[in-house]
């Protein structure tokens, strides 16, 4: 069984600074004491509902196994024009694809309309859309920690699977890891889920108990002990976020309004002589952009952006995705320190400076 490696697993930083909350807490190990706050009696005698399977039997028939030829993955239907979201690391290098529906005897073909790989997002569209059912989409806005979520999709290739769990955290900024055909991505404002996600879900429907899409299930955790997958920690895309980025592809084959906040400047992870990162190092900037305006130039390191310390390129990545275009933020960096930190002779420190940055917009694809 081939499936696509890609859930979209955290590196092994996830636990610690690389998965970041909206209030810029990263994860760590809390354990709530014996003196936190009392569950109510009556909320506490709310019975559980007895099964689930009304809400899996609106949501599974629009909910599509996806193949390609390096893998698997799933798609969620947005339309009667066949037209389906995914993942843009489901999608990977493809242009065409096989897409099966629960009830189809046999795939459908469809292609690629568009992909935009920073919000890992894609849209493909199968030729005959004749009996695709669109799914509902709710509004992911309203989620909140302790909502009961189902993740429908095709992990490990078992077509249909339903998975329970509660939205464990909302507005947190994930970090994805390159891969062959998929580049690195800074998710903000994703949906945190104690539903199972494993390889194959990619692409397919976080949904609440209303049967409404709220998210669309992208990666999960690995412990940073052993590299394994952690339990009960997944992350989904905003369903929000999905349909409007899925919109402007099916509306102009590209994103024209990413939304995301940009820097203007190519960032590379600098590297100590015994290996380890010594910052984020600007390796060029964009003439124009919001970081020559703001005085910024190759060569600097960049340490921090507003609050957010920035040790390497990823870290700068995730306050980034978590700012806003058009924000103005304080940008404290060290003049000739790249060649410093990479062990280079004759480098000269002039200490940290600070400079005020107004942020630009991340282009479309």
């Amino acid at each position: 069984m081939t499936v696509t490696q890609r859930t979209r697993r955290v590196a092994t930083a996830a636990a610690a600074a690389a998965v970041i909350g909206g209030g810029g807490a990263a994860i760590g190990a809390v354990t709530a004491g014996s003196d936190g706050p009392a569950v109510p009696a009556a909320a506490a005698s709310i019975p559980a509902p007895s099964s689930y399977a009304g809400v899996v039997r609106q949501v599974l028939p629009s909910v599509v196994l996806i193949r390609t030829a390096g893998g698997l993955g799933s798609g969620v239907v947005l339309d009667r024009s066949g037209d389906i979201v995914t993942n843009a690391h489901v999608a990977g290098d493809a242009t065409s694809f096989e897409v099966q529906a629960p009830a189809d005897p046999a795939p459908r073909a469809a292609h690629l309309v568009g992909s935009y790989a920073p919000d890992d997002l894609a849209v493909i569209r199968v030729d005959d859309p004749s009996g695709l059912q669109p799914a509902r989409f709710g509004n992911s806005g309203q989620a909140q920690a302790g909502d009961v979520v189902l993740a429908i999709g095709n992990p490990l290739g078992l077509s249909g699977s339903v998975t329970e769990g509660i939205v464990s955290a909302t507005d947190r900024t994930v970090t994805e890891p390159a891969t062959a055909g998929s580049p690195a991505a800074a998710l903000p404002g994703a949906i945190q889920t104690s539903a199972a996600i494993n390889p194959g879900n990619s692409g397919g429907a976080l949904v609440d108990v209303a049967g409404e899409v709220i998210g669309i299930p992208t990666l999960a955790a690995v412990s940073p002990q052993g590299g394994s997958q952690a339990p009960g920690i997944g992350f989904a895309i905003p369903s929000n976020l999905a349909r409007d980025i899925a919109g402007q592809i099916i509306s102009s084959g590209h994103v024209t309004n990413s939304g995301r906040a940009a820097l203007g400047a190519q960032i590379a992870t600098l590297t100590s002589p015994a290996g380890a990162p010594a910052g984020a190092g600007v390796v060029a900037v964009t003439s124009g952009g919001p970081a020559d305006r703001a005085g910024l130039r190759a060569g600097d390191v960049i340490r921090s952006v507003a609050s957010t310390q920035t040790p390497d390129a990823t870290a700068l990545s995730q306050a980034l995705a978590a700012a806003r275009p058009g924000q103005q933020v304080t940008i404290t960096f060290t003049r000739g320190a790249a060649d410093a930190a990479q062990g280079s002779s004759g480098a000269g420190q002039s200490g940290s400076l600070s400079v005020q940055v107004t942020l630009g917009e991340l282009p479309g694809n």
